[in-house]
């Protein structure tokens, strides 16, 4: 059995192993395949593995050999699935590795904006406290999270978790769920105080109430641009949006615009709609913007546990049981 995974890097840079998809068969990894690359390096392969590189319908017809993709993430966009519906080649996916990493990231992303460590880190590193006349002093505003709304687009495993985390925190967290239709239950999260209660809403009856926006939705016709002029239009002024979900799910010459024009008050993002970043993109100029390169799934014990998931996946392939089949 052959087995080649076409952009190991991203997922194993050099920290971790890929023993556990060694006991299926001779693993080739390459730390990024280009698309030119690509048939040379899979043509021979029963198995392929891949996060971004794309197997579009004319790669696949022309890999009569395989029988398996592997997609080392969550989303799975990059695969012809109705091309390998046909030909009987099993996608699968990894699902719900990186729920407690990417809460993490939003609520550090949601901390950032509130608290600026960053900036007064850098500050203090360059003197100013040495020099400060009194024992303290912020260089931007400072804003305090209790008995804030945070809105939360999006209620998954994600969106749950942050959630929880937020309410934790003194905040008053509405959910948007997936389907955004009008609903009026609340949940407990099992906290006590105000907070204790989440309430749903649509989307557009929470967002004229939220001092912070984050997205937790997954990217589908409906969600694409979801955060647009019209709808940054209902929200405060000054409020704070957060994307480390899909860069797609916001308009971002609207968001920048905003940011601008000092309608939001800030925006913090893991993603961005092309990746890696374009020389161009409008983040790069905009005020109180705060971006990381796409890291949320980054940690060590994150990855190691997509390619323990993504081994069990081809396990349970060879089996004749295949788990987490996106096709």
């Amino acid at each position: 059995m052959k087995i080649a995974i076409l952009d190991a890097m991203a997922a194993n840079p050099g920290d971790l192993s890929w023993a556990e998809l060694e006991e299926f068969g001779e693993v080739t990894a390459y730390d990024v395949t280009a698309p030119s690359e690509l048939y040379e390096r899979a043509r021979d392969a029963e198995i392929c593995i891949t996060n971004k590189t794309v197997f579009d319908r004319a790669m696949i017809e022309s890999l009569p050999k395989l029988k398996y993709i592997g997609v080392l993430a969550t989303g799975y966009n990059v695969v012809d699935l109705e091309c390998t519906r046909e030909r009987g080649i099993v996608v699968t996916n990894v699902p719900e590795y990186s729920t407690y990493a990417t809460a993490q990231m939003t609520v550090a992303h949601i901390l950032e904006l509130a608290d600026k460590v960053g900036i007064h880190n850098a500050s203090v590193k360059e003197g100013d406290w040495v020099r400060a006349p009194q024992f303290c002093y912020w260089k931007e505003p400072l804003t305090e999270l209790w008995q804030k709304t945070a809105v939360i687009v999006g209620y998954g495993k994600i969106g749950k978790r942050v959630a929880a985390v937020l309410s934790a925190l003194g905040m008053d967290v509405i959910a948007v769920p997936h389907s955004f239709n009008n609903v009026t239950k609340s949940e407990d999260t099992g906290l006590s105080g105000d907070t204790a209660k989440i309430r749903f809403m649509t989307l557009e009856e929470a967002l004229p109430l939220a001092d912070i926006v984050t997205l937790h939705c997954p990217l589908t016709d409906e969600t694409r641009a979801i955060i647009n002029e019209k709808t940054i239009s209902l929200m405060k002024k000054g409020a704070f949006l957060i994307n480390c979900a899909r860069g797609p799910l916001i308009a971002s010459d609207d968001v920048a615009e905003a940011l601008r024009s000092g309608q939001l008050g800030g925006y913090a993002a893991d993603v961005l709609e092309t990746e890696p970043q374009r020389a161009g993109d409008p983040f790069l100029t905009t005020p109180n913007t705060i971006l990381t390169p796409h890291i949320a799934w980054a940690p060590r014990e994150t990855r190691a546990r997509l390619i323990t998931i993504a081994a069990d996946n081809i396990r349970a392939f060879l089996d004749g049981k295949p788990v987490n089949v996106v096709n």
